[in-house]
């Protein structure tokens, strides 16, 4: 069967559903309802207390009037039963309800009944016109509307083409009872968790009896999907993945040992150590690691990624640390290079932008094993690289980069061990779908003696206020960061920008030397200005989002936020994680405009309250959905139907335990209960190795 099969839908209907990717009934039959309106509740008039319960009534129209002007226009109907009247009004859509309704018909109201004084009044019902007056007939068609009513997103959707949710419902229950849908869930996990068969947990979410039904039929389409989804991740995990060989790593460690007795002028974190532990075990075990290490801002994974480069050098083998930007490589080559070269270690930096002969004198040393660390960006998967032995992969900022990278850098060497890691903390349910391949280390204590951040939301009335503050801060020594959202003016945007905010602040402060920072400034310029920042011969630093990473200047002590309503939860968290970082207490402060969104409101809060970054993480998955948390271009994350993996956590528990059990007691699927889905789950597995990279 076809759509053009199903009655009422005319070929320009056909291409409004294919056009919104309805292209066969089954997917018509997979179009879920939005809402759902619950008229089960009919009352009398007399019963109805205007306490805003929403129900249903029935009874005849007996006058329509229209008043008003403008923004003021109004229509209204008085709906006479035996019992009394009710008055109902719309605002919206009086043009249509005025040709709709008519005097001395019988209709059925649904909606939410308030009281006005004297008065019970219904604000815009749902209105559906019943046939006939006749009492014996009235009560038949009770039966006929009363009930659970699936609302599906209707002309707005399928692009004005007259498609409403009442043809949408009528087509979908013809499709239900023409289309075989087959079950693949074996019966033992539809008994276990009391779900129905496929067919019927269909019909429950087109046409439920009672909400119950709907629930257990929702629950179950959403088990399914995260079940295989989990079904995937065990077989990659442990037929793929933990079965990779990797370099084995089991010599004496000197430079290991050195790097931690004699010169990390710091005591390692718990954290930190537990890290460091798990990564020693995994390149012991004669598999390939994929790690995550995940920490806040400040936790200290850089030494955690240094311990473990060692370890491979160590071991007779190369490492690398990939970076999404330059300035962000080379801040860790400037750090690796204070901390190792003087322990005989070789760091070679490799970025795209390096002139030629210095290149060619890095890519020498790389391919003839002289360079024992090599800190860059994209330009080390490069296919012109070769490495003499890649035994480690450090990934820094993974939010930035894709599973093609991760495979493009894996393929440099032997299956070299790979750590990702990452300073944007990632709420538990989403790393376990995000980086369903890798295993997690998490740092969530931070180096004793830091300073809690004091952050403040400050309006502009309060800018003089601020500017006092400012002038203290600079007299007692300290250093100030200005962040803008935007580089020029916009004259979309009535936003201050930085080169405006520079100009500005240089007359502000006469007595400072303020500089400059943005992304459209070359390498050099910036360098320029980021070093006389570090050595304090820059007091203020105006800057777009740019020194988000790469900048570490112990002695900066402010933040200041220019615009922060326009900043998303997790980019004002990794700004501010530019200051506190060294013994002066820091200061956060997040100018903001007079008018905010509800969600703005909500993020500046937030950032007043906690400085956790799992918190705010929590809350912006909350505020943005997991979809937009990390960007859908590269974060890798399912795309789930039904499931929401913030809402949905303990089903994911739920599933990824069931997967386990199935894949321990039946790896293969090779039962006959297991054949249906197999059949399902095979094509399945081939969508996630491609994904992966491994077909």
């Amino acid at each position: 069967m076809i759509l053009a099969d199903i009655p009422g839908i005319s070929p320009a209907r056909a291409k409004a559903l294919q056009e919104s990717g309805v292209r066969t009934p089954g997917d018509l039959i997979r179009f879920f309802p939005r809402n759902y309106l619950d008229r089960r509740t009919i009352l009398k008039i007399h019963r109805l207390q205007g306490s805003g319960e929403k129900v249903t009534v029935m009874g005849t129209v007996t006058s329509v009037t229209e008043s008003g002007f403008g923004r003021k226009k109004r229509l209204e109907a008085i709906l006479r039963d035996e019992t009394g009247q009710l008055k109902t009004v719309w605002f919206k859509g009086i043009s249509y309800f005025r040709n709709t309704i008519k005097k001395g018909e019988y209709y059925a109201f649904f909606g939410t009944v308030k009281r006005f004084g004297r008065y019970l009044s219904m604000a815009h019902p749902e209105v559906e016109q019943l046939s006939s007056t006749d009492i014996a007939s009235q009560e038949e068609q009770q039966q006929r509307f009363a009930g659970i009513i699936p609302i599906y997103p209707g002309n707005q959707f399928f692009k004005k083409t007259y498609i409403t949710s009442g043809l949408l419902r009528k087509w979908i229950l013809t499709a239900l009872d023409r289309t075989p849908i087959p079950e693949f869930l074996p019966d033992e996990l539809l008994k276990q968790f009391g779900y129905p068969d496929r067919s019927t947990a269909f019909r429950h979410i087109h046409a439920p009896e009672d909400p119950s039904q709907h629930a257990k039929a929702l629950e179950r389409f959403k088990f399914e999907e995260l079940f295989l989804f989990e079904m995937s991740v065990v077989t990659l995990k442990r037929e793929v993945f933990d079965k990779t060989p990797g370099p084995v790593m089991n010599v004496t460690r000197p430079l290991t040992t050195r790097f931690f007795n004699d010169v990390l002028p710091f005591e390692l974190t718990k954290g930190q150590k537990t890290a460091l532990g798990e990564i020693k075990r995994d390149i012991r075990s004669g598999r390939q690691m994929n790690r995550l290490l995940q920490g806040d801002v400040g936790s200290g994974k850089t030494v955690v990624a240094i311990g473990s480069m060692l370890m491979s050098i160590d071991s007779g083998f190369q490492a690398v640390m990939m970076a999404p930007t330059e300035i962000l490589a080379e801040q860790h080559h400037q750090t690796l290079s204070e901390w190792l070269e003087p322990l005989g270690v070789n760091i070679r930096l490799l970025t795209g932008n390096q002139k030629r002969a210095l290149r060619e004198d890095v890519l020498t040393d790389i391919a003839g094993g002289k360079a024992d660390i090599v800190v860059g960006t994209h330009a080390i998967i490069q296919e012109a690289i070769r490495f003499h032995r890649l035994g480690m992969a450090i990934i820094d900022e993974q939010h930035r980069f894709g599973v093609a990278q991760r495979a493009m850098l894996r393929d440099k060497g032997e299956n070299p061990h790979i750590l990702v890691m990452s300073a944007t903390p990632i709420p538990r349910s989403l790393a376990m779908t995000l980086y369903s391949d890798l295993d997690l280390s998490v740092i969530r204590d931070l180096p004793p003696g830091r300073k809690e951040i004091v952050t403040r939301v400050l309006r502009e009335s309060e800018r003089e206020k601020l500017h006092r503050f400012l002038t203290e801060q600079l007299l007692e020594g300290g250093q100030v960061y200005v962040v803008y959202p935007l580089i020029e003016e916009s004259e979309a945007m009535d936003l201050k920008n930085a080169t405006e905010g520079f100009d500005q602040i240089r007359v502000e402060f006469p007595g400072y030397r303020v500089g400059l920072l943005h992304g459209r400034m070359s390498t050099r310029e910036k360098d320029e200005v980021m070093r006389d920042f570090k050595e304090n011969r820059v007091q203020v630093l105006v800057s777009t989002t740019v020194i988000e990473v790469g900048v570490n200047v112990p002695n900066a002590s402010v933040m200041v936020v220019e615009h922060a309503e326009r900043f998303g939860l997790s980019q004002l968290h990794q700004l501010r994680g530019r200051i506190g970082r060294g013994a002066r207490q820091s200061y956060c402060m997040l100018l903001t405009d007079v008018k905010q969104s509800r969600e703005a409101r909500s993020r500046l809060r937030t950032m007043e309250e906690t400085g956790d970054g799992f918190r705010i993480a929590e809350a912006d998955l909350k505020l943005r959905g997991p979809g937009d948390f990390l960007g859908t271009r590269q974060s890798g994350l399912p795309e789930f139907r039904y499931a929401d993996i913030l809402g949905d956590q303990y089903l994911l528990e739920t599933a990824k335990n069931t997967a386990l059990e199935m894949h321990d007691s039946d790896p293969g699927l090779s039962h006959p209960k297991h054949s249906a889905l197999k059949k399902v789950f095979l094509p399945y597995l081939e969508g996630k190795k491609k994904f992966f990279r491994m077909s």
